[in-house]
């Protein structure tokens, strides 16, 4: 989906406030949505509130055809408010006394019942041994609303609401009070950013996004759930017994950065454990400081130890296309699971090619039907009207994607007097062919769809349609990276690796709105309780509920210690023994489509050793990438001390991340970052012993290679060397990325656990690196 991004003379203005200087008045005047950080200390004492005092100031702005008007005066945790006032006005904001910085309001995205079992999670595994699920954990989902009534939500057998819990359930004639229960126990929506006019201001969920994301999360078991014939099987949420908040912030046209602020103060007063956004923008990362989701994020993590996760975004395959990638966040790419929706199309020569379909209605019959290529006999891509009948009626029409929905042209082709459609893919990725058609059809990828064009100018070309519908198993390998997957390298911290991990999102089975159709045509008036959606939106919400469930087995775990589990125990290779593939090359993929892996659950319960991260290492990282005491504030919502930088980490590598990312300068630099690991095991008395997997072209040495573990030395550190060992760059560049790229790994184990840290390696000599 493409975000509609603000203009460069707003991002230009930023800057130049974060500089101290004045803001430049852009073309247009016209007013809009910013949001302004204030130094709260400074407050004078004449106010009774800091609304009264944020009011004062907004009304003493310069004239204007336009009534200044703030929208949210943002709650405790995060210093400040957002406004709709014009730039001009802005301008004049950024000068008065107690304002940190005005960042314009951007609008950014959404990304978008087979998994516990491919997870490995049943009641049986070694991770579910208690049954509690994430009980009483509580999972903030920001996003889209949810369904009312919707069984995911069903709180039988559940105990009390957790008396930890301050936030509320908002009501309205289309969310009424009963809608909230001890399952669902809150339901907040927040407008005023996107000033949704044409929506529904309650959290009744239209689009049906945040009813799949909150049921993947955290939704009650549901026997039988499926698809019509699609699926069938009891669908829950990774911690089926958690607790579930919603938090409304996207809308028709998408998800206002100064709303997803505002959810996420509101949520950290509330009291949520975890925080699951499937929400970004669809370009290149933005700095942190730029950014309304990191700056949220940091107070909801590292000051309120709240773990936040989200998704990498589905620009994918493309390299530097990860968003939400501040190292505070989760940052979940999306894989595959063993599961296809088939249907094959059989030619009257016998050779059958594998398709994908989610047809609901009745299948053709098993009998070889003339077979027609739409630009034959109309439009090629079966646009409303273009279609001839006379030549149409009776057949079986080969459509090629393109212009409008492919749902749209099986309605096409049923108008022409067609029985059945074949869709010829832009690309051979069927990642998210199979769609709810309402006429028999299926869709093939673009080298078999041109074997058929080619067949049909055989004399009497005829075929059949097979509905094999739900076909779980071995063959093709699993997981693969999904094309549309987001990757890295990190564009805003090329030595921070992202994205974190991979999780199942591709056609994954969760709850549905009532409101809309699963095809979303007008035309369409199925409605149905479970959708098979795709995305990182998808992916995403697995690991918030995996995070809540580590939250209750791990309550004094901090968020980067939770990330840490998972990230260390991610395993690499698919149920075939081989590297975990990449659907968009269909070959290996890298560290920079995967992150540190698949995440593995029943592992990451028990990680042997853990990576943490505290407030004043993270600080020491915004001042190692070069951020001023303004822009630290944004994070801190505090002033820092005058030499807060002064004895920073150097390089950001040195942020005690769970992974390496490694950027050398040229083929003869040398890197050297230090970790510390905390021993988390049974056995306080514990040694680990390294094993090194060096990058091709890279000398790796760790020291010390053994560290002994006991009751007084809990944590350990350790020094790790690259040196680039290549006189040249004989690897090549990377045709995606533009760099020259190597990939390997370290693994401590101490014969029971394997915590491994993935190595990227990027070189930047001769190679144009994306910056700011």
């Amino acid at each position: 989906m493409a975000i509609s991004c603000v203009s460069i003379l707003p991002l230009l203005l930023f800057f130049l406030s974060l500089a101290s200087s004045s803001l430049s008045s852009p073309l247009s005047n016209n007013p809009q949505t910013f949001i302004v950080f204030m130094s709260k200390s400074d407050k004078p004492a004449l106010f009774s509130s800091h609304h009264h005092w944020y009011s004062s100031i907004i009304n003493s702005l310069p004239p204007s055809t336009h009534s200044p008007k703030i929208l949210y005066t943002y709650p405790q945790a995060i210093s400040g408010f957002s406004a709709h006032i014009t730039p001009d006005q802005a301008e004049a904001l950024s000068r008065v006394s107690g304002v940190i910085s005005v960042i314009p309001d951007q609008i950014n995205q959404l990304h978008t019942t087979r998994t516990p079992q491919f997870l490995g999670l049943s009641s049986e595994s070694d991770f579910w041994l208690d049954g509690d699920f994430g009980e009483d954990i509580i999972i903030g989902v920001l996003d889209t609303g949810v369904w009312p009534g919707h069984p995911s939500f069903s709180d039988d057998g559940m105990s009390d609401v957790p008396a930890s819990w301050k936030g509320s359930c908002e009501t309205s004639d289309d969310f009424p009070s009963y809608v909230c229960n001890k399952k669902l126990i809150g339901a907040r929506a927040f407008y005023h950013g996107y000033n949704a006019s044409k929506d529904s201001h309650s959290p009744k969920d239209t689009q049906g996004h945040g009813t799949h994301t909150a049921s993947t999360a955290g939704g009650s078991l549901v026997k039988n759930a499926s698809f019509y014939q699609y699926a069938k099987g009891d669908a829950r949420g990774m911690a089926s017994k958690a607790r579930i908040a919603v938090y409304k912030i996207c809308w028709s046209g998408g998800c206002s950065g100064s709303d997803i602020l505002a959810a996420f103060g509101q949520a950290i007063e509330d009291g949520v454990h975890v925080i699951s956004l499937s929400v970004g923008s669809t370009g290149k990362a933005s700095p942190y400081y730029w950014d309304t989701t990191a700056i949220g994020a940091y107070v909801a993590s590292v000051q309120y130890g709240i773990t936040v996760s989200c998704s990498a975004g589905n620009s994918g395959p493309g390299a530097y296309t990860a968003v939400n990638v501040a190292p505070w966040i989760l940052t979940v790419g999306a894989s595959t699971i063993d599961r296809q929706f088939r249907a094959d199309v059989v030619l009257g020569d016998g050779r059958t090619f594998h398709g994908a379909s989610l047809y609901t209605g009745e299948p053709l019959p098993d009998k070889f039907i003339p077979l027609v290529y739409a630009g034959d006999v109309g439009s090629s891509v079966c646009t409303a009207g273009s279609l001839d009948s006379s030549k149409v009626k009776g057949k079986i029409v080969l459509c090629d994607n393109g212009v409008i929905q492919r749902p749209e042209k099986g309605i096409e082709v049923k108008r022409a007097g067609g029985v059945g459609m074949i869709v010829r893919n832009y690309q051979d990725d069927l990642t998210l062919a199979a769609e709810a058609y309402l006429t028999p059809a299926t869709t093939l990828g673009l080298t078999d769809g041109t074997s058929i064009r080619y067949y049909i100018f055989s004399n009497s070309p005829t075929a059949k349609i097979v509905f094999r519908g739900t076909v779980i198993g071995d063959s093709p390998p699993s997981p693969k990276v999904a094309s549309f997957s987001s990757r890295g390298p990190n564009y805003v911290t090329a030595e921070i690796l992202k994205p974190d991990v991979i999780a199942p999102g591709v056609m994954i089975l969760a709850g549905w709105t009532g409101a809309v159709s699963p095809s979303k045509m007008e035309n369409d008036d199925r409605r149905v309780q479970f959708w098979p959606d795709s995305g990182t939106s998808m992916s995403c919400p697995h690991v918030s509920g995996l995070a809540a469930v580590l939250r209750k087995a791990h309550p004094n775990w901090s968020p980067a210690a939770i990330k840490s589990a998972l990230m260390t125990t991610a395993y690499n290779l698919d149920n075939s023994g081989a590297t975990i593939g990449d659907i968009a090359t269909g070959k290996a993929s890298t560290l920079f489509d995967r992150g540190a892996g698949h995440v593995d659950p029943n592992s990451a319960l028990d990680p042997g050793l853990i990576y943490d991260i505290d407030q004043d290492e993270y600080i020491s990282f915004l001042c190692a990438i070069g951020y001023t005491r303004k822009q630290i504030f944004l994070f801190t919502q505090v002033m820092p001390r005058e030499n807060i930088c002064d004895n920073n980490m150097g390089n950001p590598g040195n942020l005690n991340y769970p992974s390496f990312s490694v950027v050398f300068e040229d083929t003869s630099s040398v890197v050297t970052y230090k970790r510390t690991v905390k021993n988390v095991g049974s056995s306080a008395s514990v040694v680990y012993d390294v094993k090194v997997n060096a990058p091709a072209n890279v000398d790796v040495k760790v020291s010390p290679t053994r560290l002994v573990f006991s009751e007084e030395n809990k944590s350990l550190s350790y020094e790790i060397t690259f040196s680039s060992s290549t006189s040249s760059l004989s690897l090549g560049l990377d045709s995606a990325s533009n760099t020259a790229q190597s990939f390997g790994s370290i693994a401590w184990s101490d014969g029971i656990h394997t915590v491994t840290s993935p190595i990227a390696v990027l070189w930047k000599q001769g190679v144009s690196m994306a910056s700011f």
